[in-house]
């Protein structure tokens, strides 16, 4: 049995213009590596953290190369999804969720009201954030 072979045209396509939400926001700041920097100085301190400073100084410094890490990637994800260019609904939709699970929990608030708040303020934020992006994005 033998193959059957296709042939394609050879019209050229036609040009498509840029779309806009195609690339990537650039940052204010965007010659400059600011997120990149964050995101390693905060690597070089959980590993200073975990692995050579004892004790509390330790933690701290553990804890401060999570804030700055974390800092960095929310960063990128709130120009990508306020600029309609991905959605970031759920990961920014965490961010005040866990605020408000940890302000209850340290101010001393019955645990139910840690668990039925937390769901409820990550639902609320997504739905909004959900809708920013729709709008920015032109309904992807």
């Amino acid at each position: 049995m033998g193959r059957r072979s296709r042939q394609r045209s050879a019209a050229p396509r036609p040009a498509v213009a840029p779309n806009p939400l195609d690339e990537r926001p650039k940052a204010p700041w965007h010659p400059f590596p600011l997120v990149e920097l964050s995101i390693l100085v905060g690597i070089v301190l959980i590993v200073l953290g975990l692995f050579v400073v004892d004790g509390d100084r330790g933690r701290i410094v553990l804890v401060f190369g999570l804030v700055l890490g974390s800092l960095g990637g929310l960063d990128t994800a709130l120009r990508e999804h306020f600029a309609g260019f991905r959605s970031h609904s759920a990961l920014i939709a965490g961010l005040p969720a866990v605020l408000v699970a940890g302000v209850l929990f340290f101010a001393g608030a019955p645990q139910i009201a840690v668990l039925l708040a937390t769901p409820a303020v990550f639902a609320l934020v997504f739905t909004w954030t959900r809708a920013i992006y729709r709008d920015r994005s032109g309904g992807r």
